[in-house]
């Protein structure tokens, strides 16, 4: 995930307290507050939701079978936790993974989108609907500090350069979760209707080497573009991801935009190098660069509606010249765009090109602007599907899921989401102990009591789904 998440209030949970709407707008606040958020607040209220089809003898079943496996599941996350791989090298883990899920008696395909892993658990009932769950494998390039007696000590290649690798981001939890329901719903699989596909994702971070070739794809949309959600075609996906907050337990969502899209983009400025004390003879691209940067903050707070949803255009590094009285030829600048809507995302893309290169001409300089392959767009839980999955959600937790704030960090999950209905949700599991680290730190840790509930849920909303009709 290409972002952190911070601790969410946790007071009233842990007393037991419901959550009511009203105290949902403390919990928004709250997280704000803690240490630079990647949250925006907005307000929504939960949605008019169907009844479960799964029955309260089948959740206490696989409350069972989730307890049940939590130990299996401790082992495989310190294990993964303890050999992490970057994206797109997880062979180890993917390994790990094939062995376990043909155990189960599963078909499993490797290799998929690189080294992505496909188990098909063939439920003993009649039924055609198909179920997705997905979990994502990859490390991340951080030096653990967190002193587990299970913490990494790997070293990779990481864009040609040596680094330490950690699980920052709760993959090797997610991994262990989604074993764990495999696990579960094969013990059970005279009982299932139709199919459920377990979708091990490689490469959700983006890249950890330069592509072979400019269209060579990564993470969800290689997998996609191998047809993991055809054959047989996958009616519905469900994904989570491990956070600090909500309290362990606790489940947070919402309904439509959840996180952001994601667009990494580069700009290049040309003009003419010329000596510092006469600019006049040459064009200056670091002047004309420092007016672009200006200008792309109008793009949000002139030119964009953002009553709806909030845009974020940030340039995170400019680089140009080598000496004070040279003016260059050209500068680089690299940049993120953030939106919640994929009209609104098209629009700003548009504009962030007509405004770096309209300005450059004005100073006599040119601009490329190129969007790079870290495009991830918004992460969208469609109304419909989020009124079968809450309900299932709060029969799992015991009502403690509760709508979030907006996430302005992004997924590829969404990937999964254009094709077909798909929906996420957080699952809180701060540390015990030690004070709650964001996602991406070096100190991020997880509260493995946490895993059994996110088993249970995924299991029951794939249970549930497939009794619906198509």
């Amino acid at each position: 995930m290409r972002h952190g998440f911070d601790d969410l209030p946790r007071a009233a949970a842990s007393r037991g307290v419901s959550v009511t709407r009203a105290t949902r707008t403390t919990i928004a606040a709250g997280i704000a507050l803690a240490a630079g958020l990647p949250f925006a607040a907005s307000a929504q209220t939960a949605p008019a939701n169907a009844a479960p089809l799964i029955d309260a003898a089948r959740l206490q079943d696989l409350q069972g079978r989730a307890t049940a496996v939590q130990p299996k599941m401790i082992a495989w996350r310190r294990d993964i936790h303890e050999h992490p791989e970057l994206s797109g090298q997880e062979v180890r883990t993917a390994k790990l993974v094939a062995e376990h899920l043909r155990a189960l008696g599963m078909d499993v395909q490797t290799g998929v989108g690189g080294t992505g892993v496909v188990g098909l658990l063939k439920g003993g009932q009649p039924g055609d609907k198909v179920v997705g769950l997905r979990a994502d494998m990859d490390a991340l390039p951080v030096k653990e500090v967190t002193g587990l007696p299970f913490a990494s000590k790997v070293v990779a290649r990481n864009f040609g350069k040596d680094s330490p690798v950690m699980h920052a981001c709760g993959h090797d939890g997610h991994t262990a979760i989604l074993m764990g329901v495999a696990e579960m719903l094969a013990g059970m699989r005279d009982q299932i209707k139709g199919t459920v596909k377990f979708v091990f994702q490689p490469a959700e971070e983006g890249r950890s080497e330069e592509p072979k070739h400019e269209h060579e794809l990564f993470g969800a949309k290689a997998m996609i573009e191998q047809g993991v959600l055809d054959n047989p075609k996958v009616d519905a996906i469900f994904g989570l991801h491990l956070a600090p907050g909500p309290a362990t337990g606790g489940i947070g969502y919402r309904v439509g935009p959840m996180m952001a899209g994601a667009d990494g983009f580069r700009i290049k400025v040309t003009g003419r190098q010329t000596h510092g004390s006469r600019p006049w003879d040459g064009i200056d691209p670091i002047s004309a660069s420092a007016q672009i940067i200006n200008g792309l903050q109008t793009i949000v707070s002139r030119q964009l509606d953002i009553t709806a949803v909030p845009t974020v255009v940030t340039i995170g590094a400019i680089n140009g010249g080598n000496r004070e009285n040279i003016i260059p030829d050209t500068v680089d600048m690299l940049g993120t765009l953030r939106t919640f809507d994929n009209k609104l995302r098209e629009n700003a893309k548009q504009r962030i090109t007509t405004t770096a290169t309209s300005i450059a001409a004005a100073s006599g300089a040119k601009a490329d602007v190129q969007f790079t392959a870290v495009s991830y767009p918004p992460t969208v839980n469609p109304a419909e599907l989020s009124k079968q999955a809450v309900p299932v959600l709060q029969a799992v937790t015991g009502n403690k899921a509760i709508v979030i704030p907006l996430v302005s960090g992004s997924e590829d999950f969404s990937d999964f989401q254009l094709k077909i209905p798909g929906f996420f949700f957080i699952l809180g599991a701060p540390p015990k102990g030690r004070a709650p680290a964001p996602n991406h730190s070096p100190e991020f840790d997880f509260d493995e009591d946490a895993m059994p509930i996110g088993a249970r849920a995924l299991a029951a909303l794939a249970l549930d789904e497939l009794e619906r009709p198509r």
